[in-house]
């Protein structure tokens, strides 16, 4: 009787471990691009075909390999990267397994090409499906180049599963992209269908391969990054909150040189971000970490895509740290520096049938009753004449920038030696309801958030040289300054202000006493979430104590929230904590935060005048992380004057003062 158990032929195994390290096409040519990257090449050239599914080849310009090195380098697990298994502990090489070539040309008519310097011949290998070896001398220069055709073709179950050359060929350019993005000191090209798409320059400068694979709008939005630590170091480059994709597409994580995908690392980054972006996007990251070897174990996964951590969660705070510091150091330079570049908008045929928007120059405070108190009350009305000497800006008149500015130095001067904001002309009942957005930014506290990331060091910042001039739609603010055209959206920004003193004012936000108590009805469920987070309501400033069955009495509210508001505020709180029930105190706290921000914030449709906008833009200047409001949504925009020129179709644009 003949035993149920046998031994599988070399083929098979073969074609097994194919499955594992040879996914698609995207995975031959990480594997055959890391080997030419071990050998030492300086260039590689990447050429393919059909998505990579007819044509694939790889060239470098490496060590190369002698005949007998090229025999063994066909055979499995023959490799000269590592000779024993405790090897496997500081093993440094981004190959080391020795599958990559059998299992490659196992599952495709496969040609090797190679020869080593200082050797008048090179050596072929050539394979078919694994089989029909034929070794033998061959004119080439230094280096290796493999060439594989017909992936899969003879596991035609494996090749249904791939997806359309489409997606094959943007599998191949996101992985040689990030491959070139660890390596910039190697010259990467990729030819796809005899089309060049990836050229970098392979000049060690990161920012320059960037630019090479994702644009110049991506390098003009990079933020460095960099933390040293006793066993980790962190550097690479993130981009401002208000460039985002769909995806982690474009986040490339690079631990000692091997890209890979590391959940606990991306976590650090959206922590980082949080409140800066909205939840369906994700920022461009480059993120280089540096730790021993011997505290990490790459042989975890077939295809080495990813690795496990001694100690986890020190590469989450170390990451988390310095994309957190290079966020803040952005912030330190100003609203130029941190507004959102415009894209240059499709052109379309005009809509008649659209009624456009009506720009409105700052209204005087005479002009308007309505606008001298604004949904929250934090931006005067009042103090108009201190910036503009008592004149008033009629519809058709101009800014002049310099006069502009000057007038602003003059003002901010008389303010800093009177150490007040004067607030001309204001009734005293309202001074009492009103705060400015200037007083904000002056009491603004150093240190603290909501989610525990602590600002030492912040310094309170002017807006450079951003002269506002007017709204549109009173709901967006039109400024200037020498260089460009700002649209800042008024409630996205003053909810940012509001959210990051909430987030400061650590342990209690300030409330306010209300004459008459409100009583307020809620249903169970609601009454047993507001008993459950009392104290959480109690730090965002409501005091509250129930007064009957389901009814609670509230006698204090936030400082800078409308007593008409709080009802409404209290009730989004609310539903937000229905619908974070596993998430931590930390999360619901800066979810509350910001609800209530968005509540106080200044709202669209409230008219400012010029000295209200200025004040607007100071806070949000002095804020620790002025590129979004919290739920993601870009506070500023900005034109260049290049932009501007694009739009319009100047060539050859350049402002002097007069018309061109």
């Amino acid at each position: 009787m003949s035993s149920a158990i046998h031994l599988l032929s070399d083929s098979t195994i073969n074609k097994i471990a194919a499955g594992e390290v040879v996914e698609r096409p995207a995975s031959v040519v990480k594997e055959l691009v890391e080997n030419a990257i071990d050998a030492g090449a300086t260039r590689i050239e990447v050429e393919i075909m059909a998505g990579g599914t007819s044509f694939m080849r790889v060239t470098d310009n490496g060590r190369g390999m002698t005949m007998e090195d090229a025999r063994l380098a066909i055979q499995r697990h023959a490799t000269s990267k590592i000779t024993e298994a405790s090897d496997l502990q500081t093993v440094s090489t981004l190959g080391f397994r020795g599958e990559a070539l059998p299992t490659i040309a196992s599952v495709s008519r496969f040609t090797l090409l190679t020869r080593r310097d200082g050797e008048d011949l090179g050596t072929r290998v050539q394979m078919t499906g694994g089989k029909d070896l034929v070794i033998e001398e061959a004119g080439t220069s230094v280096g290796t180049t493999v060439q594989v055709e017909d992936l899969f073709f003879n596991t035609p179950a494996r090749k249904k599963f791939l997806k359309t050359n489409h997606t094959e060929t943007n599998k191949i350019s996101d992985f040689l992209g990030k491959l070139a993005l660890s390596r910039p000191d190697i010259a990467f090209r990729l030819i796809s269908n005899n089309r060049q798409t990836i050229v970098t320059p392979g000049q060690g400068d990161a920012r320059e391969t960037i630019r090479a694979i994702y644009g110049s709008k991506v390098e003009e939005a990079l933020l460095p990054l960099e933390f040293v630590g006793e066993e980790i170091a962190v550097e690479g480059f993130i981009t401002k909150p208000s460039m985002l994709r769909g995806s982690r597409a474009w986040q490339t994580l690079i631990v000692n040189g091997r890209v890979i995908g590391c959940r606990a690392i991306q976590k650090a980054i959206d922590n980082a971000y949080r409140s800066l972006i909205p939840k369906s996007g994700y920022p461009f990251a480059v993120i280089g970490i540096q730790v021993p070897q011997r505290t990490i174990d790459v042989n975890v996964h077939p295809q080495k895509a990813e690795m496990k951590f001694e100690d986890e969660s020190s590469v989450f705070r170390a990451v988390y740290k310095a994309v957190r510091d290079a966020i803040r150091a952005e912030a330190g330079q100003g609203l130029d520096a941190i507004a959102a570049a415009v894209e240059r908008p499709k052109m379309k045929q005009p809509q008649p049938s659209i009624e456009p928007f009506t720009f409105h120059p700052a209204a005087r405070p005479a002009q308007s009753a309505s606008a001298s108190r604004t949904g929250s009350g934090y931006v005067p009305q009042t103090i108009y004449e201190a910036v503009h000497g008592g004149t008033g800006l009629s519809g058709t008149a101009a800014v002049h920038f310099e006069e502009a500015q000057r007038r602003i130095r003059e003002e901010k001067g008389m303010r800093s030696a009177e150490n007040q904001i004067p607030y001309a002309g204001a009734a005293d009942s309202k001074e009492q309801e009103a705060t400015s957005a200037a007083r904000q930014a002056e009491s603004m506290p150093k240190s603290g958030s909501a989610d525990g990331a602590a600002h030492e060091g912040q310094t309170p910042l002017g807006t450079g040289s951003l002269i506002p001039i007017g709204q549109v739609a009173r709901t967006y603010i039109i400024a200037q300054d020498e260089h460009g055209l700002y649209i800042i959206d008024q409630h996205a920004a003053h909810e940012r202000i509001l959210f990051d003193r909430f987030s400061a004012e650590a342990e209690h936000i300030a409330s306010q006493q209300l004459l008459v108590h409100l009583v307020l009805s809620f249903d169970a469920r609601e009454t047993a979430l507001l008993n459950e987070h009392k104290e959480l309501f109690a730090r965002l400033g409501f005091a509250m104590e129930m007064s009957g069955d389901n009814e609670f009495r509230l006698m204090e509210i936030p400082a800078d929230l409308q007593p008409g508001e709080a009802e409404d505020a209290i009730r989004e709180i609310l539903a937000g904590l229905f619908e974070r029930h596993e998430t931590s105190a930390q999360e619901i706290r800066q979810a509350c935060l910001a609800t209530t921000a968005c509540r106080a914030a200044i709202k669209a449709g409230e008219e400012l005048s010029l000295r209200q906008m200025q004040l607007l833009l100071e806070a949000l200047a002095a804020t620790a992380y002025p590129f979004t409001c919290p739920h993601g949504r870009p506070t500023i925009l900005k034109f260049s004057d290049q932009d501007l020129a694009k739009m319009f179709q100047r060539t050859g644009f350049h402002f002097q003062g007069g018309s061109a």
